[in-house]
């Protein structure tokens, strides 16, 4: 009996190979084989094409999906940038706003920013060291002194903060939280013009900073949660 011809394996045909893929796979291995660092300069374009036997428009859209991703910039007359160190197994999750309408934005990362900042301060306080504590710590006591003596203290705000997120000792964390912040970095500064924006959280910082010590996961997520409110209630009244 003839076997039915439906019955045979199905030979497909070859994948076309990716060559804009097989560039940026190229361009990940060689910024992390140099050991690269942010503000190092790449290869220039006619250099690429001659090593990697591609034409131009093969090279400019491997740059430009890194662009998309934030790793690299092009500075007219000058060359091509290193932004953050990349390697093929990097893995790059690019946040998009609408500028034109901040407040609203800042709300939306707001929703964002607590599930995930209470689940640091919760992990935070089951995973950290001693050293970890000492470290937040001296960042804790920096922002104190810095408020109470400018009545404002953002940069060390932040201090305070990303050093809560390397006590999860889990690095997205830390990439994903200052990623937002990054996006706003000239609001940070002097959020809508206001140096008294969310100065109600201040002391909540200390109190975040003792539960953690504590090791007390439900009151770390207790005291972050009082932070991100008063950043939300400031959010909506000094945009008005």
């Amino acid at each position: 009996m003839k076997a039915n011809s439906s019955d045979r394996p199905v030979i497909r045909p070859l994948p076309v190979i990716d060559r804009a893929r097989q560039v940026t796979d190229a361009l990940a291995d060689y910024v992390e084989d140099a050991r690269l660092q942010a503000g190092d300069r790449l290869p220039a374009e006619r250099e690429l094409m001659a090593a990697l036997a591609v034409g131009r428009s093969t090279i400019r859209e491997a740059i430009r999906h890194f662009q998309a991703l934030g790793v690299i910039e092009t500075r007219k007359g000058s060359g091509t940038y290193l932004l953050k160190p990349v390697s093929r197994a990097t893995i790059h999750m690019p946040l998009s706003f609408d500028a034109a309408h901040l407040r609203d934005a800042l709300l939306q990362t707001l929703e964002v920013r607590r599930g995930i900042e209470c689940e640091a301060g919760m992990v935070a306080a089951r995973r950290r060291t001693a050293k970890d504590l000492v470290v937040i710590e001296e960042k804790l006591n920096e922002m104190e002194r810095v408020h109470l003596e400018k009545g404002t203290s953002g940069p060390e705000d932040l201090a305070f903060h990303l050093a809560v997120y390397d006590a999860t000792h889990n690095p997205l964390f830390r990439q994903l939280l200052e990623q937002m912040r990054e996006t706003f970095e000239r609001f940070w500064e002097h959020p809508f013009d206001r140096q008294d924006f969310a100065r109600r959280s201040f002391p909540f910082h200390r109190t975040l900073f003792d539960a953690i010590a504590a090791g007390d996961a439900e009151a770390a997520r207790v005291e972050t949660l009082k932070i991100l409110d008063i950043v939300e209630e400031d959010i909506k009244e000094m945009s008005k």
